[in-house]
């Protein structure tokens, strides 16, 4: 038993650093101004909260977006960043009017 007590501390805190890395990394993610470059870069669970962030903030969609609007966002944006001759363009400037966001 005493044994066990040090094995279960530390999955506990494994895993609430792990909540709050994931946290942190909402919290310094620029969402919609993320540069393209970036965007690229990152491995696909940080485009995840990338887009999901600029999706409840920047645009007309519902402020919980689901998996398959983000994924959507996500195609979309990699189109946009890959046709791009400027690493710097913000993801915000991918048009997805029609795609995932009614137009007007």
């Amino acid at each position: 038993m005493r044994k066990r007590i040090p094995v279960l501390m530390a999955a506990l805190c494994s895993t609430v650093i792990l909540v709050g890395c994931d946290k942190a990394e909402e919290v310094v993610n620029k969402g919609g101004d993320t540069p393209c470059s970036e965007f690229t870069a990152q491995d696909r669970d940080k485009q995840r909260v990338t887009v999901r962030k600029y999706l409840e903030k920047d645009t007309e969609v519902t402020p919980t977006p689901s998996a398959d609007t983000v994924d959507a966002s996500i195609g979309a944006i990699s189109l946009m960043c890959g046709a791009q001759a400027n690493p710097d363009t913000p993801i915000k400037n991918a048009d997805l009017t029609g795609i995932l966001v009614p137009k007007k």
